[in-house]
């Protein structure tokens, strides 16, 4: 069970990996060459400062070229987070428009561009919307962590298969996940 007190702590690492994977620019660039990894939690840093070290290994050229390859010519590394498991089902865009409905009870508009399991937009929903006190904002967070959980998963194990530089930062990303469970009492059944 996601913990939203946990979840509303990690928020600026939300918003950090929501930067990372948008296309690439020099601003995702520059803050990559900054660092601030000392500011993570040490199941997150670590994953981090190698993709960090990845990154500033190449040139912004090589680095766009590895995003466009990674992310939008290989189906099973794709930022829509329910298309591994949907792909272009009615299922799929049943998700999806629950995921538009959740955004917008935070008041966050929809941009026709995008669908609403984009990762990148995801994660800045859980950096930027308002939901840590809302009445049904443990309800809907719990929606969005299961579509991303579900998703990333996919995704990681496909980066690693590829010895992708992107997968240290979702592998990162699923860390800060992990972070956000809320720890659950184990009862010892008697002898």
């Amino acid at each position: 069970m996601i913990d939203l007190v946990k979840l509303d702590a990690h928020r600026e690492l939300f918003g950090f990996f929501a930067g990372q994977l948008v296309y690439p620019d020099k601003e995702t660039f520059a803050s990559i060459r900054e660092g601030g990894e000392e500011a993570f939690p040490p199941s997150v840093m670590e994953p981090v400062s190698k993709y960090r070290e990845q990154m500033l290994a190449r040139s912004m050229e090589e680095i766009e070229e590895i995003y466009v390859d990674t992310f939008d010519f290989e189906k099973s590394s794709t930022l829509y987070m329910t298309y591994f498991k949907y792909e272009d089902s009615k299922e799929r865009g049943q998700l999806l428009t629950s995921l538009k409905l959740v955004y917008e009870m935070f008041g966050m508009e929809m941009v026709d561009r995008e669908l609403p399991d984009f990762l990148p937009l995801m994660l800045e929903f859980l950096y930027a919307a308002d939901w840590l006190n809302h009445p049904h904002g443990l309800m809907a967070m719990q929606t969005v962590i299961t579509i991303l959980e579900d998703g990333t998963y996919q995704l990681m194990k496909s980066l690693e298969s590829k010895g992708n530089p992107y997968y240290p930062l979702i592998k990162a990303l699923r860390e800060t996940f992990k972070l956000c469970l809320s720890q659950e009492v184990k009862v010892h059944e008697p002898v």
